[in-house]
């Protein structure tokens, strides 16, 4: 392998730190949500109450999120990525102790206070130190899973609940956490924090309240009355104004603003977040439709369902490493415009699917589907990390972590209205198909504009790095323990 095709194996030792931890993150979100009746059954409460426990995580994903990258400069991103992984540790525990319903809550709110700091830091700390070199390679590492665990998720937790006790769906985290930590405290160099990190109060008054609004609003989709709830389009409504607020506010602090959005002139930063929404929605959405479909009108149980999707995920595992070689090589733009077009394809078997369609075709579509899937999410996760100052880095982290977060809540929130609507008057096995079908139409949509976004993606890597960007304070480098300062002080994140 040539030399610049080679991964820094101090980038590679974070990776692998990194991973270990985001594990127990991103499993965790899918595995409790197969858990969701049994949990009802057991703490002797309502699915309405019981859905609070992911509710109330998601919500506190979308409080946590925006400050990452202010209490990155303030503690230093070691301290954080451990801090955050001991939260996530300490709720997992409190989760599995649990007595009632609100204390269950009350302690998934915990987990992700932990996970919502996480998620962007781990893409944040990669980038950082890779210095713009192979980011389509070590993306395909990093992001492994992100990919993995909602399609992994619902096995792993159907298999506990199969097994188990409910309150093992907690206890499985511990393991992770701890080497995690462990590995972080080996593998992840020491970082001081910066010197000028002043909190943006009003930017997070506006930002995580817009969150919360946004992801409260969309949670409550599913119900009954779909868009037309008050609990939908009012938190809705005043999300999307404070957003509106922030963006304005953001715009006129610049650098100093809790997320700088003037990141989104960056084309690859801006054209990134579209298809990361989009994505989002597609991945997530087809992920409710796929294990009710196979539920409902196949009739298995939530673990045969789970294993149904079994190949969509040996399909990402399949072209993850091409994906990010083809990116480094090639550019973003047609990697991820041929793997939206075979996530699209693949999606198309399911829109024409009966309540007899041979499962034999339906899961080799998965396989394709999830080989599509992993072309995806390389060059979009990649991309808007290119040509960036190495302080932009935590901002653009959050950004697209943002824009995937709420596509994902958009892509559900959507299709299971669209679900519903297609299913009043449904008869029989057949009619109930018809409405999936209806639905998963919709799913192939969302991949048609995906395509077309796919054209505003950088092409082919330049061959000698960008212009310097306009030069700013940036985040002191990630450095071994005892290592003197770079004398070059380059910041730029830029490819080679």
């Amino acid at each position: 392998m040539a030399e610049k095709e080679r991964i820094d194996p101090a980038v590679l030792r974070i990776s692998i730190a990194v991973i270990a931890g985001a594990l127990a993150v991103i499993f965790d979100t899918t595995i409790v949500s197969v858990a969701l009746h049994t949990l009802a059954t057991d703490l002797h409460t309502s699915v309405d109450t019981i859905q609070w426990v992911s509710t109330g995580y998601l919500l506190a994903l979308g409080v946590t999120i925006p400050i990452v990258g202010w209490a990155q400069q303030r503690v230093g991103g070691r301290r954080l990525w451990m801090l955050a992984l001991t939260i996530f540790l300490l709720g997992s525990i409190l989760c599995s102790l649990a007595w009632d319903a609100p204390s269950l809550i009350t302690f998934r709110v915990v987990q992700g206070i932990g996970g919502g700091m996480m998620l962007p830091l781990m893409s944040t700390l990669v980038m950082q130190a890779a210095h713009g070199q192979n980011l389509g390679r070590i993306m395909s590492v990093v992001s492994l899973p992100a990919v993995l665990g909602p399609i992994l998720g619902p096995v792993v937790g159907g298999a506990i609940l199969s097994a188990f006790d409910w309150r093992w769906l907690f206890w499985v985290n511990v393991p992770f956490c701890i080497l995690g930590l462990i590995l972080a405290m080996r593998l992840i160099p020491r970082d001081a924090p910066g010197t000028r990190a002043r909190l943006d109060v009003v930017g997070l008054l506006l930002l995580s309240p817009a969150m919360v609004g946004i992801l409260y609003g969309l949670s409550n989709v599913a119900r009954d009355g779909g868009f037309a709830r008050a609990d939908v389009f009012i938190p809705l409504i005043a999300g999307a104004l404070l957003l509106a607020g922030f963006v304005v506010w953001g715009i006129r602090r610049g650098e100093r603003a809790l997320v700088d959005v003037r990141l989104f002139r960056h084309r690859p930063v801006a054209s990134s977040s579209a298809l990361l929404f989009l994505s989002g929605a597609s991945l997530y959405g087809a992920m409710l439709l796929m294990p009710l479909y196979f539920q409902e009108v196949r009739g298995t149980d939530a673990l045969g369902a789970g294993l149904l999707l079994v190949p969509q995920g040996i399909g990402t595992l399949i072209s993850r490493a091409t994906a990010g070689r083809l990116t480094d090589t090639i550019g973003a733009r047609w990697v991820a415009l041929v793997g939206f077009a075979i996530v699209g394809a693949a999606t198309v078997p399911f829109a024409l699917a009966s309540a007899t369609t041979n499962e034999w075709i339906l899961m080799a579509a998965l396989l394709v589907r999830g080989f599509g899937l992993g072309a995806v999410t390389i060059p979009l996760m990649t991309v808007a990390f290119i040509g960036l100052d190495r302080a932009d880095v935590p901002h653009a982290s959050i950004l697209t972590r943002i824009a995937q977060q709420i596509g994902g809540s958009f892509g559900v929130a959507l299709l299971a209205v669209i679900l519903q609507s297609a299913a009043i008057g449904a008869h029989g096995l057949e009619g109930i198909a018809d409405a999936f079908d209806v639905a998963f139409w919709w799913a192939v949509g969302f991949t048609v504009v995906a395509i077309g976004l796919s054209f505003f993606l950088p092409g082919r890597p330049p061959a000698t790095p960008p212009a310097a960007a306009p030069a700013r304070a940036a985040a002191p480098a990630v450095a071994p323990a005892g290592a003197a300062p770079e004398a070059s002080g380059d910041t730029q994140v830029r490819p080679a």
